[in-house]
């Protein structure tokens, strides 16, 4: 469920119209709901609350500080994947007690900030990051909590971008080698081993990779604690998917009550890395008609907003609905429809936010929503062909705040100088 709802054919973002915000703002922009968001949260959280546990929201998905500090507020915590995502989330008030830090390809100045910050957990990706985790921990005088992150060898079944868990993946340890690399980690005086962690990808949508990845878990920490290493968090990742078109995948409480049928007899503290499902369907990218044109083959839509700005279409071919802001009725209430490309202004034929699509008929200027675009969206953006990326919005109610400026062409060149020897022609 959303908070992006039609009233008298106009689309409204809870009870603020969205035509009138991109008035005031102009387009490309993005616009959350913070009921959305905050909903969201508590339907993922419910099915876990009878179990010790932490929601950290997997904030590569979204990672401006308007949200993350919405999640904080309802006491979550965040997964982070480098030193960049440690200071929006610590700069959003989240405790550092309830970061998680992943990634393969830890800088040693990005660990000694995250022990400096004194987070939760950091899942360990491979011998050598252990082995700089624990130099780096002894210069700092601290002791670093790990989990490792398990490679459980199980297909996802979603597209192979997005896949994270199989051998061939760049992700994780095999499993009889983190065994071995918990028993090194033991002896080492700057980390202690505390959990055990997996993710075996983004958009999934059926039960059956989660208990297949989770069965492997459990006896990874059968045998862990049969040497005397007290594994006190299992860190299960995230990865449910959300409905962009078609797909029916579980709902949180059918997730949940899968993940705890499996644990209930472990007496551990349960970690959750939840991202799209908390924020894919609570944000759109709201774009206006620049032209229409009729090619040889196709027509095309022709859009303010391109692959800089949403770049999941020509990355994964993913699907974004596509709605008319303003929905004017034919007779009868009916609405004339036409199958078009709808594409940006950016120089790639790559550049598309929908293929051979049905859609409302449109006229110059009118605005479109392109829906679920809440996660992988502005935080996957760029400034490519020097397009100064989007605003971000929050609408709470009957207000909006804006959480994110538009750039302007002087934010195109910050940083960026001529030496003085490039004058001389």
């Amino acid at each position: 469920m959303h908070h992006f709802h039609y009233i008298d054919n106009e689309l409204f973002c809870e009870n603020v119209a969205i035509r009138a915000i991109c008035e005031d703002l102009g387009t490309p922009v993005y616009i959350y709901s913070r009921s959305t968001l905050e909903r969201h949260f508590q339907v993922f959280r419910e099915p876990f609350l009878s179990t010790k546990h932490l929601v950290c929201f997997s904030m590569k998905a979204c990672s401006n500080v308007a949200i993350l500090r919405i999640f904080a507020n309802l006491g979550g915590g965040v997964d982070i994947v480098s030193g960049g995502e440690l200071f929006r989330a610590l700069r959003a008030g989240v405790d550092p007690s309830r970061i998680v830090y992943s990634g393969v390809g830890k800088k040693a100045a990005e660990m000694m900030e995250a022990l400096e910050a004194d987070i939760l957990m950091f899942n360990v990706e491979s011998e050598q990051e252990l082995l700089e985790l624990n130099r780096t921990a002894l210069e700092a005088g601290k002791k670093a909590r790990i989990a490792f992150r398990v490679n459980p060898d199980v297909d996802p079944l979603t597209h192979p971008y997005i896949s994270t868990g199989m051998k061939k993946n760049k992700f994780g340890i095999q499993v009889d080698q983190a065994f071995n690399l918990y028993r090194v980690a033991k002896t080492l005086q700057g980390v202690e081993p505390v959990g055990v962690d997996c993710h075996i990808g983004s958009q999934l949508t059926e039960l059956s990779p989660f208990t297949a990845a989770v069965n492997k878990l459990k006896e990874l920490i059968y045998r862990l604690r049969s040497e005397d290493i007290d594994v006190k968090y299992l860190d299960v990742g995230g990865g449910l998917g959300i409905p962009y078109d078609q797909e029916e995948p579980p709902v949180p409480a059918e997730y949940g009550a899968a993940i705890l049928d499996m644990i209930r007899d472990l007496d551990i503290t349960l970690l959750l890395e939840p991202g799209r499902v908390l924020t894919g369907n609570a944000g759109v990218l709201v774009t206006r008609v620049l032209y229409q044109k009729q090619g040889a083959a196709k027509n095309f839509v022709i859009v303010d907003a391109a692959m800089n700005d949403l770049l999941r279409p020509s990355l994964y071919q993913a699907h974004h609905a596509i709605w008319k802001v303003v929905k004017p009725s034919g007779p009868h209430g009916s609405v004339n429809k036409i199958v078009a490309d709808v594409v940006g202004p950016i120089c790639e034929s790559g550049d598309f936010l929908a293929q051979s699509r049905e859609i409302d008929e449109v006229s110059q200027g009118d605005l479109l929503a392109v829906m679920s675009a809440g996660a992988y969206g502005f935080s996957m953006s760029s400034n490519y062909n020097s397009r100064p990326r989007v605003a971000e919005v929050v609408v709470d109610g009957t207000h909006y705040h804006v959480v994110r400026d538009r750039e302007t062409y002087a934010d195109l060149i910050r940083g960026e100088r001529v030496p003085l020897s490039f004058l001389q022609p």
